[in-house]
């Protein structure tokens, strides 16, 4: 799948995620967040549309506490075509924490498959 599959509404919500998710981090972890919701997306386990994934109740911090309706950055928008372009930098992975900031013991319990700036990413 390219970025040409999704449509201009689609990347940019993407963006405005990453940005949420992802401000202050190095620019590969900005597409690791923007990898997770498209490996979401392709997920049995959960919504099959990016709306679906970055909507889902609870789901990321970001859409709870505000930061995703801040504008975003060109950074982070070029991580969410990245990323649709086809790069994934997690290997797969459906979860994504910061450690130091996690409330949900639950997270603790998935397999780390690795670590991209302050973010564990997980399956």
């Amino acid at each position: 799948v390219s970025a040409a599959a999704y449509n201009e509404s689609e990347t940019y919500l993407l963006g405005r995620l990453v940005h949420g998710e992802a401000r202050g981090e190095p620019y590969v972890g900005k597409v690791a967040v923007a990898a997770v919701v498209l490996n979401r997306v392709r997920s049995a386990s959960f919504p099959n549309t990016i709306a679906g994934v970055v909507y889902q109740q609870g789901a990321f911090t970001a859409i709870v506490d505000g930061q995703f309706n801040e504008p975003i950055t060109e950074s982070a928008y070029k991580a969410a075509r990245d990323a649709m372009n086809g790069w994934d930098p997690t290997g797969g992975a459906i979860y994504y924490y910061n450690p130091a900031k996690t409330t949900n013991s639950w997270i603790w319990s998935r397999t780390v498959v690795t670590v991209i700036g302050k973010h564990r990413f997980a399956i």
